[in-house]
């Protein structure tokens, strides 16, 4: 969000993404959508703890599937396990994740949908981990891959594709299941990659489930100012004092830092571990965490992308309202915004630029080909206001990355324009799975494109909720949702067996 995905994923989530300074699908910048790159509080580290039983493999995958020059190979790092699978003589399906942006492990701990309904499909379980994330290192290692502009180049959505392609077609051949069918799953940038996958590889799944999918989020299919605009309702719907008190923060942060000494007063009013350089960095942080608030805006607590309580919006306004009267602005929004960054009440100061999951290669996605209009409108939007502009964004990603990017490629490759028509002409079987709280679902599809190619939409939902884990506390819409997503995964699984079968008896 905010030079803060930065997921469906959440993406979102996100994001979240979900990671330095200023990036779920995981956050936008004013200079692009930098939308899955997390700010997290000091002395954060990724611990993932195996909630599902799986083998951890390795696949030698080439490093460009596109050209025939000799290039060093890497190990693509991913989980696998076959506890429930029927096998090949019964056609046991295989569900893959589209690993995203980040540690795989982090993505397999929260997609517990996956794990929970495969055994009552007798289905494989895969998650590969996208190429430059994780272990799944180019070069070596992640200091020799992200050095420079010529060895990050093989970081793309396409070659990423490409891996899950070689890999699924690999495994399948090894294990005599070319006939097994497939089923494509994916949250934020994964359910991206999930949809886009069904699309360029249609021989390699049978339907994707896309959760929290911003395939739209480009060029000018909709309105840049969609992802704040949803943030700022999802926080005025909880409290208007609440939104008028973070919309009035941003002059506060301003004339505070433009003062003498102003820098240090707001770096000891925030808990910051070191001075603050300038206020825009305490203004990145803070639109950060409201962006990922409304991506987790779960109904119950979880630990997705930081331990966040249920509701945590409500939470965070109840902190900004809660205060008695003469509590200055600086105040409420400190208090408000420790619920994102320090709900456990660990921490004693903040980190601005950790990266615990990894996800600082979105930085480059988002210089190169995942370029995706941000702005915020003063009128109904609570974060300050700003224009999208390429040639600024452009003249940063050649500072940072000597590159510049490619705003029309995606859709380009992928497609956009008059998606609704394309999709119908040459797609089918792909879930759109989103929740309106989630900002991320403004660049999703939110009607149905035909009787194959369908959205499910929840008023109340966030980030890809949907992809996880059961709880006592899932409200009936989600049972809902995941019933509906479960049908449809069965009707697809039923077809494919139905045209099997007939061909064998021909």
């Amino acid at each position: 969000m905010a030079t803060p995905w930065q997921c469906l994923c959440l993406i979102l989530i996100l994001i979240i993404s979900i990671l330095c300074q200023a990036s779920s699908i995981q956050l936008p910048s004013k200079n692009g959508a930098r939308y899955l790159s997390i700010f997290w509080s000091s002395n954060r580290t990724l611990s993932v703890s195996p909630k599902y039983n799986y083998e951890t493999k390795y696949f030698q995958q080439k490093l460009d599937h596109f050209s025939f020059t000799h290039l060093p190979s890497f190990r693509q790092r991913y989980l696998i396990n076959t506890q429930y699978w029927l096998g090949p003589s019964r056609l046991g399906p295989i569900f893959l994740y589209c690993g995203n942006e980040g540690d795989i492990e982090w993505f397999a701990a929260n997609t517990g949908f996956l794990w929970e309904i495969a055994p009552r499909f007798g289905a494989m379980v895969i998650f590969p981990e996208h190429r430059y994330y994780g272990e799944s290192m180019p070069y070596g290692s992640k200091e020799e891959a992200y050095k420079n502009a010529t060895t990050l180049s093989y970081l793309t959505a396409e070659q990423a594709l490409a891996d899950y392609a070689v890999l699924i077609s690999e495994l399948k051949r090894n294990l005599s299941a070319q006939a097994c069918p497939v089923v494509l799953f994916g949250g934020s940038y994964g359910g991206m990659l999930a949809a886009w996958m069904r699309l360029k590889y249609p021989h390699i799944s049978i339907g994707a489930l896309a959760s929290s999918a911003p395939i739209l989020q480009f060029e000018d299919l909709v309105p840049p100012e969609t992802f704040y605009n949803i943030v700022s309702n999802d926080f005025r719907r909880e409290s208007t004092s609440c939104f008028r008190t973070i919309k009035e923060s941003w002059d506060v942060i301003n004339k505070v830092g433009q003062i003498n000494g102003g820098l240090a007063q707001l770096t000891k009013t925030f808990h910051i571990c070191r001075e603050l350089e300038s206020a825009d960095s305490l203004t990145n942080w803070l639109e950060s965490a409201y962006s990922y608030l409304a991506m987790a805006n779960y109904p119950y607590p979880t630990d997705f992308l930081m331990p966040l309580p249920g509701n945590p919006i409500k939470e965070v306004c109840r902190k900004i309202d809660s205060l008695p009267d003469g509590a200055s602005v600086l105040q409420r929004i400190f208090e408000g915004v420790s619920v994102y960054y320090n709900y456990t009440g660990k921490v004693n100061c903040f980190n601005l630029d950790d990266d615990p999951h990894g996800m600082s290669g979105w930085n480059w996605q988002a210089c190169t080909e995942m370029i995706m209009p941000m702005a915020s409108n003063r009128t109904t939007s609570m974060f300050p206001e700003f224009y999208y502009d390429p040639k600024s964004n452009e003249e940063q990603c050649l500072k940072d990355y000597h590159v510049k990017p490619r705003p029309t490629w995606i859709t380009t490759e992928f497609g956009g324009h008059a998606f609704k028509s394309a999709l119908k002409a040459f797609g089918s079987n792909i879930i759109f799975s989103n929740g309106l709280l989630d900002p991320w679902s403004g660049g999703s599809v939110l009607k149905d494109v035909s009787d194959t190619i369908v959205a499910l939409i929840t008023e109340k939902g966030a980030h890809h909720l949907d992809l996880r884990a059961a709880t006592a506390e899932d409200p009936d819409w989600l049972l809902d949702q995941r019933s509906s997503e479960i049908k449809m995964i069965r009707d697809w699984l039923d077809e494919y067996y139905g045209e099997k079968k007939a061909t064998f008896s021909m």
